[in-house]
């Protein structure tokens, strides 16, 4: 005697019906849950590698603009620095300009000004530092910054070494003043280097010849704060470069993104009338199965 259970084809059609609503049911359930029509590469491969393919170009470009960000950072460090180096060098103006017409007590306390300004802005120069490159203090400094995952598609700037060794202001190309003038170890200023005899404003004195180095000491400072204007203008113009790729980067990862979403992001609205029409059918569908099953009850009474 056979233990099977045998069912009518309509039951077997109506189970067969209603496991295709249950499937469907959830995959719709799959999709309302995480927003996505395509969340595997079984759902549909060509979207899901098409999507795949947009979001690691996005991911790529997103490590990009963080370096872009830090470029960015970098270069506002060493701008800042300029604008500092350029309030400083004006003042050393100042006191070259009032040692013209100082008695020699006063040429002596603006020395020491004098002195202690130049030793500030050497350290100034020194100290400016963002994750430890420092593109003000040597020609051997140099920031990359790369934009994209081509190899040329990066920027390039340069170090400038401001305090370069030399005779005088100026004397080596970009340098504002001398190592020699601004010592590392804290001396005094060797002030002859700017063309005032016996490293003093005090040589000055009474002889009202020698005032002219003053004039000469305030042409030479000119000259430095030109250069470290253009070290500026340049730093400035590369900041103005970085923000702009900044901004395409971002715009364009963001369409990346958008790209990819197009591709496997799910109609909620779609999706959730067809989650309730598979309700109904799940429901018509236990439904069936009953009435079968109550029709085979009422035979198998008849017989």
């Amino acid at each position: 005697m056979s233990n099977d259970v045998v069912l009518t084809s309509t039951q077997k059609s109506s189970i067969l019906s209603l496991q295709r609503t249950f499937d469907l049911s959830e995959r719709t359930q799959t999709r309302l849950a995480s927003s996505r029509r395509v969340n595997n590469v079984t759902d549909d491969a060509v979207s899901f590698f098409a999507s795949k393919s947009l979001n690691d170009r996005a991911a790529d470009f997103t490590i990009r603009k963080a370096n872009i960000d830090q470029g960015i950072s970098t270069l506002q460090a060493n701008l800042s620095a300029t604008k500092s180096a350029d309030d400083i060098l004006k003042q050393l103006k100042g006191l070259a300009g009032a040692a013209r017409t100082q008695s020699d007590s006063e040429r002596e306390s603006a020395t020491r000004s004098f002195e202690e300004l130049g030793k500030q802005l050497f350290q100034l120069v020194q100290d400016v530092s963002y994750q430890g490159q420092n593109l003000l203090n040597s020609t051997s400094s140099k920031l990359e910054v790369s934009f994209g995952v081509r190899t040329g598609s990066e920027l390039e700037v340069k170090g400038k070494d401001l305090l370069a060794t030399g005779a005088d202001i100026g004397a080596s190309a970009g340098a504002l003043f001398t190592i020699s003038v601004f010592s590392a170890n804290g001396g005094n200023i060797n002030i002859s280097n700017f063309g005032l005899s016996g490293g003093s404003f005090t040589s000055l004195g009474a002889n009202s010849s020698k005032v002219s180095f003053a004039t000469t000491v305030i042409n030479r400072i000119d000259t430095a704060i030109t250069r470290l204007r253009a070290s500026a203008t340049e730093l400035g113009s590369n900041v103005a470069i970085l923000n702009t790729r900044l901004n395409f980067t971002e715009n364009y990862v963001s369409r990346l993104n958008i790209g990819a979403d197009k591709l496997t992001l799910a109609n909620l609205s779609e999706e959730g009338a067809s989650f309730s029409a598979l309700q109904v059918r799940q429901q018509i569908g236990v439904s069936t199965l009953s009435v079968a099953a109550d029709q085979q009850r009422a035979l198998l009474a008849l017989l």
